[in-house]
């Protein structure tokens, strides 16, 4: 999978997600404003019978998007869209509902997506919200996006990272029932996730010697073994062998006292132990402009934090500014993971002090 070439425009894959929820709605509105084609090549896995309806309903004219045969072959200044899978004939939209149709499309979307990158015909891809549920299939047999795309990109693990302007919140245990966090968490488990999460950091984020907070996983942090040991015999003992690992791991932290006297500010990242520990703060404090990113993988992959929308699917009334940031942070993990690499590979700059010389 190709790298982003400095000084070339990066071309993004797009999956559609759940076609009876909102992510063609939000696609159809970042793609209307034609200033996204100075930054991108966007490729959308969709149909075009598919973006006429969506954008019949929502009374949008303002899409320019092209048909293309030839995955290599794109309009820069267009939205361009491919369908290998599926004829224009056969698809059947109920908003709001989430139906077998819908689950398909959404995962031959992706499949396309991914197949696109694997191919080199995508630098990166942001993908549209899925029902976990109706997507489900003998080929997408996975608790989400997260878990497929590790298995495509071969990786050995991956981090749920949820980041903004203000908070990057990594999940420790994501798509599990709560019933089973307890029995999850171990020593290897956080100093895997931990090790993830400070190699992003560094190599997605440009962040320098990065500072990760830990949550404990009950009330008080454990309350000094009084409201559970999992701190003092767990995550204790990890933070302290991160450190031993080069790693700058802090706490663990009470939860709600961490959120409430905003700690948050004093760290690069923070990781909590379960989905709603870290997911319920981070959407509360930057839902419209929270992205959602699988740190740890080959490739780049971006995604809204929010989900399908039923509720308001058909509506207009979706909001585009997460699915905006999912596409502007691929292009800034794009860019910063060649320069990371660029610095690596020659760290005291001799190819730019030759190139002077020569020139």
């Amino acid at each position: 999978m190709k790298n982003q070439i400095p000084g070339r425009k990066p071309t993004i894959g797009i999956s559609t997600g759940d076609i009876n929820g909102i992510g063609p709605e939000v696609i159809i509105k970042v793609f209307s404003d034609s200033r996204i084609y100075d930054y991108c090549t966007p490729l959308l896995f969709c149909c075009k019978n598919l973006l006429n309806y969506y954008m019949k309903v929502l009374d949008m004219k303002e899409l320019n998007f092209e048909v293309v045969r030839n995955s290599r072959q794109l309009n820069k200044r267009k939205l361009n869209i491919i369908c290998e899978w599926s004829s224009d004939t056969d698809i059947k939209v109920e908003m709001g509902k989430p139906t077998k149709t819908s689950g398909d499309y959404a995962y031959n979307s992706l499949k396309s997506a991914v197949a696109a990158l694997k191919q080199n015909i995508v630098d990166a891809i942001v993908t549209g919200p899925i029902d976990k549920s109706n997507i489900q299939s003998e080929e997408f047999n996975f608790n989400g996006h997260s878990e497929y795309l590790m298995k495509e990109a071969g990786a050995s693990s991956y981090l749920m990272l949820m980041t903004s302007e203000i908070l990057k919140m990594g999940v420790l245990t994501d798509h599990i029932p709560l019933k089973d966090v307890a029995s999850q968490i171990s020593i290897e488990l956080i100093l895997e996730k931990l090790q993830v999460y400070n190699k992003s950091l560094i190599e997605d984020f440009s962040i320098n010697k990065p500072k990760i907070a830990l949550l404990g996983l009950n009330p008080h942090a454990g309350d000094h073994n009084l409201l559970g040991m999992e701190e003092n015999d767990i995550i204790t003992p990890a933070i302290n062998e991160a450190k031993d690992r080069g790693i700058l791991a802090m706490g663990p932290y009470a939860a709600d006292g961490f959120f409430g006297s905003h700690m948050y500010y004093k760290f690069d990242g923070v990781l909590a132990m379960y989905h709603d520990q870290g997911l319920a703060p981070f959407k509360t404090l930057v839902f419209d402009k929270g992205v959602n990113y699988t740190a740890g993988l080959s490739f780049v992959r971006t995604s809204p934090v929010h989900g399908t929308g039923f509720k308001i699917a058909g509506q207009g009334v979706a909001d585009d500014n997460s699915f905006r940031e999912a596409l502007f942070q691929a292009l800034s993990i794009l860019k910063n993971r060649a320069q990371y690499k660029e610095i690596t590979i020659d760290p005291l700059g001799t190819k730019l002090v030759r190139e002077r010389e020569d020139s």
